[in-house]
């Protein structure tokens, strides 16, 4: 083999792999979260409540642009034709909390479906882990293209799955610890401050410990490729069971020949 000949690229090191495995965990966790722009779009309509509240302490006028803006963000991801799956729970909450807030005439009931959903969420990171199902494997599965095989097939992953799970859920009921003594006890103001405070360093917490377990784990298993293997594998195995009866059936010593 001349020097022309010889391969120009090295295979990666260990090291350039494990940075790999690292970037593509953190760019699944940048695009199962939302990111920046969903952090955004998780905060802006409660921060526009609690600001309009503590200004005229109208609660339709609150309730009105927290709802609108909501779905101003909405209209914009259509628009752009970008993933709408964040921008409309956004949606959704906020209509929920309008419409508690609206039926009971209390302003702080706004904020009470998204606390509830929290409560219930934490809990659910909880209970599937003890139960050997993680959620934040059934979320992050698909994104990662291994679907449910880290359960069977990749043990060191689902530990890793099994304590951002964890961490999730404390984390979580750890916020509601916090937010539901001030339902009670707090003014709208102040619950709606304490809970626009709470809605980042938590969340980003959870990400980051989450980023942590996934890069020390094995990398996932790409069960769509294994798919598309196996079908290739399949087409060539016709092709040539194909081409070896078309060569028997031309061959001289057949019948027909």
């Amino acid at each position: 083999m001349t020097s022309v000949d010889k391969p120009t690229t090295a295979p990666p090191t260990p090291d350039q792999g494990a940075r790999t495995d690292k970037a593509v965990t953190e760019a699944a966790l940048f695009e199962a979260f939302g990111g920046v722009r969903g952090m955004v779009e998780t905060v802006l309509p409660g921060l526009l409540f609690v600001t309009i509240y503590t200004i005229n302490k109208n609660l339709h006028l609150s309730a009105i642009a927290a709802l609108g803006v909501s779905l101003v963000l909405v209209a914009v991801r259509l628009i752009r034709r970008d993933t709408v799956k964040h921008a409309f729970s956004g949606v959704f909450g906020v209509a929920f909390g309008v419409v508690f807030a609206m039926m009971t005439g209390n302003a702080k009931d706004f904020y009470l479906p998204g606390m509830l959903y929290t409560l219930g969420l934490g809990l659910a990171y909880i209970i599937t882990t003890l139960a050997g199902v993680p959620l934040i494997g059934l979320i992050l599965g698909p994104v990662f293209k291994e679907n449910l095989s880290w359960r069977t097939r990749n043990p060191g992953r689902k530990k890793a799955y099994a304590k951002a799970s964890w961490a999730w859920g404390l984390i979580l009921l750890a916020k509601c610890a916090i937010l539901f003594p001030l339902y009670w006890w707090a003014d709208t103001t102040q619950l709606g401050w304490v809970l626009v405070a709470l809605k980042i360093p938590p969340f980003l917490l959870a990400v980051y410990l989450t980023w942590v377990f996934l890069a020390k784990a094995p990398p996932p298993i790409d069960v769509f490729a294994e798919m598309e293997a196996e079908e290739k594998a399949e087409k060539e195995r016709r092709a040539a069971e194909a081409r070896e009866a078309a060569e028997a059936a031309g061959s001289p010593g057949h019948p027909e020949a």
